[in-house]
């Protein structure tokens, strides 16, 4: 490659469907059974983590007309529940994916009730894959009345004002596109009720890039139609508005807002008309801009919320039905939440909601019609997600709704956030959570270091679980990711993606060096962008970590735009077309670094058959080339992998969270030499 010979001994691991990696896959299950035995901690772990899930989940809610919806979990259900509330107060099931499908695999992606409420879009997935179908349900009857649409898989819906019509993004149908791009080539089409999908016309996307994510919406009077387009999940996007009184639904006439540019812009025309943007242009860590959407572009931006050296813009609610309209916006802080109130009119500030503590607020809620008051979702280290309601009209905070279940959580559990400096001297933050001062206890660090993603402090299960047995776990807010802003984002992505690997051994470092664990006590676990993380970190440092949980990762990174979604991502890791960006990939590319005669540590890689976004090639390939490799005692050092059938990427039953939990914890504490007190 690029006049360099590349070693590939594993490159028959790809096939899934051969002879060959079928009774590699079986016999690796087989290894993995045999050691998991010897796990004395994962059934007590099983069922603390059912204790803690037991919680269940309560969303926001979703208003529309005089109709209510929103999603619940209680203690004996797999999945979360769609309901609603009935005018006169009733509540009633919706979608339970498990009534639909009593095996679990079935999981509710997304959900866009239409604006009288009479109607509601939803997308179902089978089998872990994520490739949602669209159907639309009568909310009154229950109902199927159109549908299935396939191949809407993270499908905005932007409804028609009348609900006789909405707005969606789809694929082109397969047998149009080469077979190794069936993921690409996304379109926005317009579907009206009861027509064929088939001949749904495309309203925009023909004349863009093959890898392009779409978004869309529609003002509530239906008359601007907003659509957003990103190469992949490139940090940057374009922005087309369209006035749908001057042109034909099927054939919107788009003005171009933002396109060819640096820079990420969300915008949205609201009920006051005025259409406001959510920018990092000339601010990396965001602001607030307004403008007539007649003059859409960034030259006629007024900006109404400047941004904040320490600070991270991330959402914002209109209260519109006061007599002194209200802005809330939604900060992050070293990734902290707060939420501050604003006049509309000028932007200014002019109080602060109260929060219950340190932690995370997952975006805020308005009503569809407009109103007086927000909801939003509070959670910390230990406290489970719970939803809050502002009022403007009193100024007044309240629980809204609570998690329908109870559980006692150990009260001596805090978290702290420390400081470290990394090997080019950037200050680097983390969250420590322990039950007491430093004494060298087995230890989980984690992080993920990538595509703006915030490592914030939430009611993680497998955190309170180890704690309370005795552990500390850490979680590394590194560079790649959006704790600081896009700027801190860029300075951990593409050449620059070696910064987020020294922050994560920065971290460990950091951990020793201050008497929380040492080397034979410290796991480190990563999924996804993070199972790159802790892949490269095991290659570059192995004798830093005595065990290693690497889930659903990114492993060969001069292969990964073949499979799964890896050419949306060339953005964020670069592409081996490139020569410069091939040589940065190959350097730090973890199954490419693995050495033989070197001491790995204790690693298990955990897989799912269905996962369309990560191939589990990578983790095939890398357990492969690390068994063959390490000199550790298999004993001591075993090299496990972990496939699951019928699940993907994303959302899955309970119960299968729960045991893939309990086997990593198990393990974890195998390895480090956690006893649960």
């Amino acid at each position: 490659m690029h006049g360099r010979a590349v070693a590939d001994p594993y490159r028959w691991l790809e096939a899934a469907d051969s002879r060959d990696t079928e009774q590699w896959v079986a016999a690796q299950r087989s290894l993995f059974d045999i050691r998991r035995r010897e796990w004395s901690l994962t059934d007590h772990f099983y069922a603390r983590l059912r204790d803690l899930t037991s919680t269940g989940m309560h969303g926001p809610p979703s208003f529309r007309g005089d109709r209510q919806f929103f999603l619940r979990r209680t203690a004996d259900q797999e999945h979360a529940v769609l309901h609603t509330v009935d005018p006169d107060g009733s509540e009633r099931v919706l979608v339970d994916p498990v009534q639909i499908d009593p095996a679990g695999t079935t999981t509710l992606d997304a959900y866009q009730p239409s604006p009288d409420g009479r109607l509601l879009a939803y997308q179902l997935s089978e089998g872990g894959t994520e490739e949602s179908a669209l159907r639309v349900l009568d909310v009154e009857t229950a109902e199927i009345v159109d549908g299935p649409i396939d191949r809407t898989r993270f499908s905005p819906v932007a409804w028609t004002p009348d609900s006789k019509a909405f707005y969606y993004v789809r694929n082109l149908p397969p047998k149009l596109v080469p077979d190794d791009e069936q993921q690409y080539h996304r379109r926005v089409w317009l579907h009206r009720l009861g027509d064929d999908e088939s001949l749904d016309p495309i309203a925009f996307g023909a004349e863009q890039d093959k890898a392009t994510i779409f978004g869309c919406s529609l003002s509530r009077d239906g008359r601007w139609l907003t659509v957003s387009g990103s190469k992949g999940t490139d940090p940057r996007n374009d922005v087309w508005l369209a006035d749908l009184t001057d042109s034909d639904l099927a054939k919107p006439a788009f003005t171009v807002v933002q396109a060819g540019e640096d820079t990420r812009a969300g915008t949205w025309v609201a009920r006051d008309g005025r259409m406001y943007v959510w920018t990092d242009r000339d601010a990396p860590r965001g602001r607030l801009c307004v403008t007539d959407p007649t003059s859409p572009q960034p030259e006629h931006w007024e900006e109404l919320v400047p941004e904040r050296a320490d600070s991270v813009l991330q959402d914002c609610a209109i209260l519109d039905a006061l007599d002194d309209p209200l802005l809330l916006c939604l900060w992050s802080q070293h990734a902290i939440s707060y939420v501050t109130i604003h006049r509309l009119a000028d932007g200014a500030q002019v109080g602060e909601v109260p929060l219950p503590g340190l932690g995370s607020v997952g975006g805020l809620v308005e009503r569809f019609d407009g109103g007086h008051e927000a909801w939003f979702t509070y959670t910390d280290t230990v406290t489970p997600p719970t939803v809050y309601r502002y009022d403007g009209r009193n100024e007044q905070t309240e629980v809204w709704a609570r998690p329908p279940g109870t559980v006692e959580i150990d009260h001596s559990i805090s978290t702290s956030m420390v400081e470290y400096a990394s090997a080019d001297g950037t200050t680097v933050r983390m969250f420590v959570t322990s039950n007491g001062p430093p004494r060298n206890q087995p230890t989980i660090l984690t992080g993920y270091g990538g595509f703006d993603i915030s490592m914030a402090p939430d009611f993680t299960t497998s955190a309170i679980s180890w704690v309370e047995a005795g552990g500390v776990w850490a979680v590394a807010c590194l560079r790649g990711g959006g704790e600081e802003g896009e700027e801190w984002h860029r300075a951990g992505m593409l050449a620059n993606k070696q910064r987020v690997f020294d922050d994560f051994h920065g971290a460990a470092d950091h951990l020793i060096e201050t008497g929380w664990t040492s080397r034979d006590r410290l796991a480190i676990y990563g999924g996804s962008n993070g199972g790159l993380l802790v892949g490269a970190a095991m290659t570059q440092r192995p004798d830093l970590y005595r065990a290693v949980v690497c889930s659903a990762p990114l492993l060969d990174m001069l292969r990964y735009e073949q499979f799964g979604l890896g050419q949306f991502w060339s953005g964020e890791y670069g592409s081996v077309d490139d020569a410069e960006q091939f040589r940065t990939l190959l350097a730090y590319s973890p199954y490419h670094r693995v050495r033989h005669a070197v001491s790995y540590p204790a690693t298990l890689f955990t897989v799912f058959a269905s996962d369309t976004r990560v191939d589990p090639m990578h983790a095939r390939k890398m357990c492969a080339a690390v068994q063959a490799a390490t000199r550790s005692a298999p004993a001591t050092h075993p090299v496990l992998y972990r496939s699951e059938a019928e699940v993907g990427h994303g959302a899955r039953a309970i119960t299968r969270s729960i045991r893939l939990s309990a086997d990593v914890l198990g393990f974890q504490a195998w390895a480090t030499g956690l006893s649960a007190s």
